[in-house]
C-alpha cells in the first residue's frame, strides 16, 4: 500500500497593495509621488550623484567618477523628460 502525499498551496499571509510588487511584509508603502515633487526628488538625486562624481574625480578615481557624472546626466535627462511630459503641473 502506497502513501499519498497530499500539497496544500498557501496563499501568503500578506499580498501586496499599489505600486510596490515586491513589497516585504511590514515594510511601509512606497508613496505616489505627485509629478512636481518626483521632479524634485530626480533633480536632488542628480546633485548628489554629480556631487560624488567631483569627489571621486578629486580622489583619482576616474573611472568612479564618470559613472556618477555620467548618471547624474541620467537623471537630469529624466527630470526633463518628466517635465515635458507632464505640462499640467508647471506653475
Amino acid at each position: 500500500m502506497g502513501f499519498l502525499m497530499f500539497i496544500a498551496i498557501a496563499r501568503p499571509a500578506v499580498e501586496p497593495q499599489g505600486p510596490d510588487a515586491v513589497a516585504v511584509p511590514g515594510s511601509p508603502a512606497v508613496p505616489l509621488l505627485k509629478p512636481r515633487a518626483l521632479h524634485a526628488r530626480l533633480l536632488a538625486n542628480a546633485a548628489l550623484r554629480r556631487q560624488r562624481g567631483w569627489l571621486r574625480r578629486q580622489e583619482n578615481r576616474s573611472e568612479d567618477a564618470d559613472y556618477w557624472l555620467h548618471a547624474a546626466c541620467v537623471a537630469v535627462s529624466k527630470a526633463a523628460a518628466l517635465r515635458r511630459a507632464e505640462p499640467a503641473f508647471l506653475p
